[in-house]
């Protein structure tokens, strides 16, 4: 690794120039912290260079010890870097309190702080929601003389409209002599944020008349004014503008006039902008969704809803196979997850088909998915395939093939996997299965069957057992087995005094049945407070 330290440092040189160098990983910071102890601290750039750059890495990484520890380090006067980039780092994490305490430490220094460190403090109150420390650093700023400065003037106006001090924004925006575009849009955007349509107007028809030229952001800030299904034809006629401007071809105004149509209540027009975005984001899906819902077409918005998951579990696929690592046993039996757990089995089928090594883990996980989504048959097939391919199925593999039968209603199936799973591969049976092949005896009336294989049972039968007989009896309205099997319950669940309710509760469509485990639920109930009176 030592050969990589002089590229690092010129990375780091040209990055300084425009504060554009990226974050390094933690081992390659740590590498260039050793290198930055050993340097002179009366060196030129070089240290100066890799020194804002290992802090930003390492508040970046979220190791803010080492970050405060560097900084601390540093020769003093400290550079204003050094201090902006370890507040900005706490700021992106919405932690106000550490970068304020940052800001008042710089405040006290030899170091004052500069346009920038306003610029981020501003960001961080703003995106905290506290509109009363906006106030605060604003005026600092004016005793400081930063107002002057437009980066502090644009986060001084995008502060006030985050935090819906619109009329504060515009204070400040009248007070400049020549706002440039940023400004502009940050104003527009203000009146975006509530909805303030007129003024927004009147905003944009200023800045053309200031012989300012819109841009794509001017235009969101514009179209986000509209909120009301009254001023629909307003937003309209800026969408005419965008198309006329050629604006509709950003991603981000498309985007937005999908959210206007939608709050409009304009849901066909909505749609149809929608479905010719090539890559709509996920605020526009959630707009889109929601609008659904809200004029009644739950269906339409379920299946929208199912639509975007699947994109986003298909990003990541795309970005697995691109990194080849599809083929890893981890990633692909979490794309299989993922997709069945969304309802699209087949797609989790289809990354299955294509892994050239499984393991019992995969074929578990698949035929797991296809039985939970109704597809009991093709489960069983993938048992066979795991037989071919010399793999022993184990006591999971059956229960998701049970839990698949069950499922479906498939009994002799059922029956014929119990068997295998007892008697080809010697798997011993356990509490699971036999819940399972007790629900699918039970599901078709065979309640004499199902009382029987308990009775043939190695291990005590728990309440999962009996209760999955219980509600066959319930079902098929025999009440004289119904009775022998609430006993057991009840002997089981002694201190679970609730449960004679929910046995009751179980059975409430057959009041013969019902009525009998509450006369029983109660008379065992009794028996239970003469014992422990005694």
């Amino acid at each position: 690794m030592r050969g990589n330290l002089p590229f690092l440092a010129a990375a780091a040189a040209a990055g300084s120039s425009n504060g554009a160098a990226l974050p390094l990983s933690l081992s390659h910071t740590k590498q260039l912290h050793a290198r930055l102890m050993v340097a002179s601290p009366s060196s030129a750039s070089g240290p100066a260079d890799l020194r804002h750059l290992v802090l930003r890495s390492y508040a970046a990484r979220g190791d803010f010890s080492s970050a405060r520890r560097l900084l601390d380090e540093a020769p003093r006067p400290a550079s204003p870097l050094l201090y902006n980039a370890l507040i900005r780092a706490h700021a992106r994490r919405l932690d106000l309190s550490a970068a304020f305490a940052l800001f008042a430490r710089m405040r006290r220094s030899a170091t004052p702080p500069d346009a920038h460190t306003f610029a981020c403090v501003l960001r961080a109150c703003a995106e905290s929601s506290r509109p009363d420390a906006v106030k605060v650093v604003h005026g600092i700023a004016t005793s400081c003389g930063m107002c002057s400065r437009p980066i502090v003037l644009s986060a001084l106006v995008s502060g006030y409209a985050k935090v819906g001090l619109v009329d504060n924004a515009r204070s400040v925006f009248d007070g400049l002599c020549e706002p440039d575009l940023v400004l502009w849009n940050s104003m527009l955007s203000a009146y975006g944020y509530q909805g303030m349509w007129y003024d927004g107007l009147q905003m944009f028809s200023s800045m053309r008349r200031a012989g300012e030229q819109p841009d794509g952001y001017s235009m969101v800030g514009l179209i986000s004014c509209f909120w009301n299904p009254e001023i629909l034809a307003f937003g309209q006629a800026v969408h005419g503008m965008c198309v006329k401007g050629g604006y509709d071809s950003g991603h981000h105004v498309r985007s937005t006039l999908v959210s206007m149509y939608i709050r409009c209540g304009c849901m066909e027009s909505g749609q149809r902008l929608f479905g010719s975005l090539p890559d709509a984001d996920l605020i526009t899906w959630s707009s889109l969704i929601t609008g659904l819902m809200q004029t009644g077409k739950y269906e339409e918005s379920f299946d929208l809803f199912r639509k975007c998951v699947l994109l986003l579990y298909q990003e990541v696929h795309c970005y697995a196979v691109r990194l080849g690592a599809d083929m890893d046993i981890r990633v692909s039996s979490s794309l299989m997850d993922a997709y069945a757990k969304c309802g699209f089995t087949e797609l989790g089928y289809w990354v299955f088909r294509q892994l050239p090594n499984k393991n019992s883990v995969m074929y578990n996980t698949v035929i797991s998915n296809l039985g939970s989504h109704g597809f009991a048959t093709k489960a069983i097939d993938v048992l066979d395939e795991m037989v071919n391919d010399k793999l022993m199925p184990d006591s999971a593999t059956f229960s998701a093939l049970l839990a698949a039968c069950c499922h479906v209603g498939h009994l002799e199936e059922g029956w014929k996997l119990f068997r295998r799973m007892r008697d080809e591969f010697k798997i011993v049976v356990e509490m699971e299965h036999y819940v399972y092949m007790v629900r699918l005896l039970a599901t078709f009336g065979q309640l004499k069957e199902a009382y029987d294989l308990i009775q043939t049972m190695q291990i005590q039968p728990d309440c999962g057992v009996w209760g999955a007989l219980l509600w066959g009896c319930c079902v098929h309205r025999d009440s004289s087995l119904g009775r022998i099997v609430a006993e057991k319950l009840f002997e089981l669940n002694s201190e679970k005094a609730a449960y004679p309710g929910l046995c009751s509760q179980t059975c409430m469509p057959h009041k013969r049945c019902g009525g009998m485990l509450r006369r029983l639920g109660m008379s065992y109930q009794k028996k239970i407070c003469t014992r422990t009176q005694g």
